[in-house]
């Protein structure tokens, strides 16, 4: 960006626009997981899919996009790909439309694997906001969580 301050719409946005520096700190981040996770074949989406499937143990869908704040797109792409590497299966139910899922045997196994390279990313992150960075993160998205249902 020039240098030179002005006082048009594109200099105010450009300046302040929270949208555009949240986007820019989570490309940065994300790259960071994705490096550590890349020789796994699995990217930081697809591992928080399986971290939250797992923890909820039968994953729907919605529960899912909303959980990680996806779009059923996305999320159902993602879930293609990771049911062809055998990373999670569908759980047959009444609803067709709504199908839920499950991680398997080799979805946990991966997530075992993966847990000392989740680790050195972390560590790197952290050490790249700072610890009032991080604690910061932490503090807002909690406060997100909680004031969801409002």
């Amino acid at each position: 960006m020039p240098p030179k301050k002005k006082n048009t719409p594109e200099d105010v946005i450009a300046e302040q626009c929270l949208a555009v520096r949240l986007r820019m700190l989570n490309r940065v981040v994300t790259n960071l997981y994705e490096e550590e996770l890349r020789s796994f074949g699995l990217t930081a989406s697809q591992m928080n899919i399986l971290v939250v499937a797992a923890k909820m143990e039968v994953a729907r869908p919605s529960e899912v996009c909303q959980y990680l704040q996806l779009s059923p797109s996305t999320l159902s792409r993602n879930l293609e790909r990771m049911k062809a590497r055998g990373w999670l299966a569908a759980i047959p139910d009444q609803d067709g439309r709504a199908q839920p899922f499950r991680v398997t045997r080799e979805g946990r196994k991966l997530l075992a694997k993966t847990k000392p390279a989740w680790d050195r990313a972390q560590r790197r992150v952290k050490k790249l906001l700072g610890s009032e960075g991080t604690r910061s993160i932490y503090r807002m998205t909690n406060r997100l969580l909680s004031t969801e249902g409002d």
